[in-house]
């Protein structure tokens, strides 16, 4: 029996840099490192990366492609193109997950394809590519704005590998078991994090928002949820280096005080 495998994403340090986040998750006992291209420099050198995992001593679960809004010059601008660079990436780090946001309303062609076009990418690169959820884009708590297509809501679409990520279903006021009851055994990875269900992408603390993630963790976990379960939380307020390693430490314990159960 091997334990699901709580790990940490390099996003989650920022503004500190990837190799910082491997230190981190070596020290404070994460299991694997999820990289979030485009956080910095290095996060888009798999050379560095597959060093950094070497060094370490702490295996790379997921790539996370650079479809954010601040990524989206990384590695070129054409969508495809950076997604399959993100596949390359994983095979060499020994990655299996490639994390992607559906395509914003404005990316027309590449949105009108998607579906189809990651069920071709997995099946030609052996790779899964776990679409996440995101969320209506909302000014005050009552008007939003649809603004990704085919939809923010990946339990609407036939993918084979989704991601949930508990921040931005707090965005959507969306009850995370039950879209991980929708999702089933399509729910591949999941980004573990809080929210307060403000119009803001919080990526609070596991425990210290309103999304109820202990007892999404327990869900899951009876479920058999065998996928990778990644930290991803926001400690830019944090005013030192310890009380980074304070956060960080504690979701790491919250993973595994809640999620208690192993599979095969």
């Amino acid at each position: 029996m091997s334990p699901v495998r709580i790990g940490l994403s390099t996003s989650s340090v920022y503004p500190e840099s990837s190799a910082h986040a491997f230190g981190y998750a070596a020290s404070l006992g994460y299991d694997a490192v999820e990289v979030m291209v485009g956080i910095d420099s290095l996060s888009q050198q798999t050379s560095a990366i597959a060093q950094l995992s070497e060094h370490h001593q702490i295996p790379v679960s997921a790539v996370h492609a650079p479809c954010l809004l601040f990524t989206q010059r990384v590695w070129g601008t054409e969508p495809w193109g950076k997604l399959e660079r993100s596949a390359e990436m994983a095979h060499e780090v020994g990655a299996e997950v490639v994390v992607v946001h559906p395509p914003f309303r404005w990316q027309k062609e590449y949105a009108a394809g998607f579906v189809d076009g990651i069920a071709a990418l997995e099946a030609s690169t052996g790779i899964a590519f776990a679409v996440e959820n995101m969320y209506p884009w909302r000014a005050s708590q009552k008007r939003g704005m649809e603004m990704y297509l085919p939809g923010w809501d990946p339990s609407a679409e036939p993918y084979a590998n989704t991601t949930i990520d508990l921040s931005h279903a707090a965005i959507a006021q969306s009850d995370v078991i039950a879209m991980a009851d929708r999702l089933g055994p399509r729910l591949r990875h999941v980004h573990l994090t809080d929210g307060s269900g403000s119009a803001k992408d919080e990526h609070l603390v596991p425990g210290r928002g309103s999304m109820g993630a202990a007892a999404f963790l327990r869900h899951i976990a009876a479920a058999g949820f065998a996928g990778e379960i990644v930290l991803e939380i926001n400690t830019r307020r944090c005013n030192t280096r310890e009380e980074r390693i304070a956060d960080l430490r504690e979701s790491l314990a919250f993973a595994r005080e809640h999620f208690a159960v192993t599979t095969a």
